[in-house]
């Protein structure tokens, strides 16, 4: 098994870096203190090819691997981890699966905006009795002439307050088979959106209401059945969930080790004493362990939709990685990495918050046993 990248990974890594320094370093503290989302970065990006990357050529993307949208990911976040967010948007999750499952007529009207970083498209999936268990979703899509009323509630949609379009879980019918997704723009009549709230990590989320919302026949992606497809495209929002996390705890890691190296306490540096030389060996083995696991995931799935299985093992070791790392990082730089100065406080607040978001670590260990014993095991009361 070869674990180097590629000579035009390498280029392209240098690349990204190059990228990261010259148009993101300056401003990386103010834009992780910032709700907004960052239309600027998005629009240099673009014109930077990470927009897309993963997307077809012939779409108007890159027509990368997704291993070369994890890179991405990695060098930016290196840099200004809040703009890391901006390659997991315009990379991963709702845009790939629109790439991916779009009639030629969908792609002409919602995915040229998203690729030139004029528009954010995202998933309004979650609703208030329906988290973990997703295929409990009540927002339906009822028929009405040539297109669909659709009625419902979502709740906790990253990039909700800012988003041009929503790809948006239904249901046409009952069971599992039932349900399917539909592309809804921000100013369509009956989009309704509650107040303000926000999240630890320092994100905003609102309450997004389909009051009645008219949509024609060609704004549905997925119908009836369409489910399975639409999960097997989450799981690359997980990968680029995995590669934050695991991105902004080795972003911690760094801060963290460079103030080992100059920070004295009693005469000596503070790389110098053991207990903190065995903090920074059980950090990089996470670390080390997680990107593995990562690249595994992402290597395997080439061009495609990444396994579920090493997906979840990939997401938990990252998730838990990160968190861990970040919050050892923050222990070793003491005051200053408690204090909103540095961004490793930053990283603990958003690494945590990945453990729930995008499967929770429960449920994906769920997931993992299911392939340890090959065999379903049902959540739900018999």
């Amino acid at each position: 098994m070869d674990f180097e990248l590629t000579t035009e990974q390498k280029d392209f890594r240098e690349m990204v870096r190059a990228f990261a320094e010259r148009e993101l370093a300056s401003g990386a503290r103010e834009r992780a203190h910032s709700s907004d989302y960052p239309w600027d970065v998005a629009k240099k990006m673009a014109d930077n090819g990470l927009i897309g990357i993963t997307v077809d050529e012939e779409d108007g993307g890159g027509g990368g691997s997704l291993m070369d949208a994890v890179i991405a990911i990695e060098e930016i976040a290196a840099v200004c981890p809040r703009s890391a967010d901006v390659i997991q948007a315009g990379n991963f999750g709702a845009l790939r699966v629109l790439a991916n499952f779009a009639t030629p007529g969908q792609k002409e009207r919602f995915l040229e905006p998203l690729l030139d970083g004029t528009g954010l498209i995202c998933v309004a999936m979650t609703e208030p009795d329906a988290g973990s268990a997703v295929t409990e979703l009540t927002t339906t899509a009822t028929p009405d002439g040539d297109g669909y009323r659709i009625k419902g509630t979502k709740i906790f949609t990253t990039h909700g307050l800012h988003a041009s379009v929503f790809l948006v879980y239904v249901r046409f019918g009952p069971g599992i088979d039932g349900i399917g997704s539909v592309l809804i723009e921000r100013d369509t009549e009956g989009l309704n959106f509650g107040s303000p709230a926000s999240f630890m990590g320092g994100e905003d989320w609102n309450p997004i209401f389909f009051d009645n919302v008219y949509i024609p026949k060609e704004n549905v992606l997925l119908g009836p059945g369409g489910f399975k497809k639409q999960i097997s495209g989450f799981n690359v929002e997980r990968i680029g969930n995995s590669a934050r996390a695991l991105a902004l705890g080795r972003y911690s890691y760094e801060r963290a080790r460079e103030h080992a190296l100059v920070r004295k306490q009693f005469g000596r540096a503070l790389c110098e004493f053991q207990g903190l030389q065995w903090k920074f060996a059980d950090m990089k083995i996470k670390l080390d362990a997680g990107q593995l696991l990562l690249y595994r995931a992402a290597v395997h799935a080439d061009t495609g939709f990444p396994s579920a299985e090493e997906t979840a093992i990939a997401k938990v070791m990252c998730n838990r990685a990160g968190f861990d790392v970040a919050n050892e990082a923050l222990q070793v730089l003491g005051g200053m990495g408690y204090s909103d100065e540095m961004l490793v406080e930053y990283c603990l607040r958003r690494t945590r918050g990945w453990m729930i978001a995008g499967g929770t670590i429960e449920m994906l260990l769920n997931r993992i046993a299911e392939s340890v014993f090959d065999r379903r095991f049902s959540q739900r009361r018999s």
